[in-house]
C-alpha cells in the first residue's frame, strides 16, 4: 500500500492533506496568535528532509498581533518565490519551550519531482541509505521553473 500516492513533500503539519486555502491558513495563524506564538515565513528550493535551515523571508513577526499581516507577508513571499517551497512557522517564546511549535507548507512548485533513494552496501553486507532530491541536479534558483 502506497502511503503518499501523490508523491508530495511531507514536512510539517498537514502534509498529507490537500493544500490549505488562504482562509484555512488564516485560521491557523489566528490560532497561533491566540496562543502567543510569533510567526515567520521561510522558503527553499532544496526541500531535503534534513534541510531544516530554509531562507527566512523578512523578519520574524514577534510583535505582530494581526493575522492579516502574517498573510500579507506570505503573499509577498509567494510573489517573490512562486516556484519555491514556502512554509509558515510559529515560535513559542515561553521560557522552557522556546521552540517552533507549528510549521506547515503553504506553497509548492507546480511539479514536485521527488527524491532518489541511494543504497550502498558496506562492511558485513550492511546497507547505508541516503536520499537526494531529483531537483538538486539543477543549480540553485533554476530547480523549479514551472
Amino acid at each position: 500500500m502506497m502511503t503518499n500516492p501523490a508523491g508530495r513533500l511531507t514536512q510539517g503539519q498537514f502534509s498529507f492533506l490537500p493544500d490549505l486555502t488562504d482562509a484555512e491558513i488564516l485560521k491557523q495563524i489566528e490560532y497561533g496568535l491566540k496562543n502567543g506564538y510569533a510567526w515567520s515565513v521561510e522558503y527553499t528550493d532544496d526541500p531535503h528532509p534534513r534541510n531544516t535551515y530554509w531562507d527566512m523571508f523578512g523578519h520574524p513577526m514577534f510583535d505582530l498581533q494581526d493575522p492579516a499581516g502574517v498573510l500579507m507577508e506570505l503573499k509577498e513571499c509567494r510573489k517573490a518565490f512562486p516556484n519555491h517551497y514556502i512554509r509558515l512557522l510559529a515560535f513559542d517564546s515561553v521560557r522552557g519551550v522556546e521552540s517552533v511549535v507549528m510549521n506547515f507548507i503553504v506553497n509548492r512548485p507546480a511539479k514536485e519531482p521527488g527524491f532518489f533513494l541511494e543504497r550502498t552496501e558496506i562492511d558485513g553486507r550492511s546497507m547505508r541509505y541516503s536520499t537526494r532530491s531529483y531537483s538538486a541536479a539543477q543549480p540553485e534558483g533554476e530547480r523549479y521553473q514551472g
